[in-house]
Formats: C-alpha cells, structure tokens, sequence
C-alpha cells in the first residue's frame, strides 16, 4: 500500500532519531509543539542546531513548556537560536 510520505522520508538516521524523541515526549503538549516543529524544520536544520535541539530535548517538558508559554523565564544556558527559532515557529512570547 502507498500513502502520502512521512515527514521522515530521505533523513538520516540521527535526524529520524531526533524527530522521533521529538513526537514522544511524555507530555502531549509537547509532543505536538516538538512534533509539529521538528517536521517542519528538521530537514533543514545545520548540525549545530540539530545538536541544539537534540540538548533542548533533555530538558524536563514541564521546563520547556513553562519557557514556551511565558509561565517562566528561559535560562541563559537554553536561550539558544535554536529555542529562539522553535519559540517564533509557536507564535509564543517567552520571558
């Protein structure tokens, strides 16, 4: 059976990786926010930004989401490109 392509169709392995971990987080709020932004940009990332994000990931969902809806102030050592990029493809207003 044929069907429409996977936004992972053509990546390499460690950007399939990637997308993966990003669509099963734990916490379904960012499953979709991670998801959603990791198949529209992972293809294009530099890998500097596909590490970035890849250490973005290993922060707690509850962490990131309160940086993403402006419930707290992001660190200094995640106010990255990278979450500055992930931040304007949500339309959020972090601290």
């Amino acid at each position: 059976m044929t069907g429409a392509p996977s936004p992972g169709d053509g990546l390499d392995v460690h950007r399939r990786r990637t997308r993966f971990r990003a669509w099963h987080r734990g916490m379904r709020e960012m499953d979709l926010i991670l998801g959603r932004f990791a198949d529209a940009s992972i293809a294009a990332l530099s890998d500097e930004e596909l590490e970035a994000l890849d250490a973005l990931m290993e922060e707690q969902d509850r962490d990131l989401f309160a940086w993403l809806t402006g419930e707290a102030a992001v660190p200094s050592h995640a106010d990255t490109p990278l979450f500055r990029k992930l931040s304007a493809f949500t339309g959020a207003s972090p601290r």
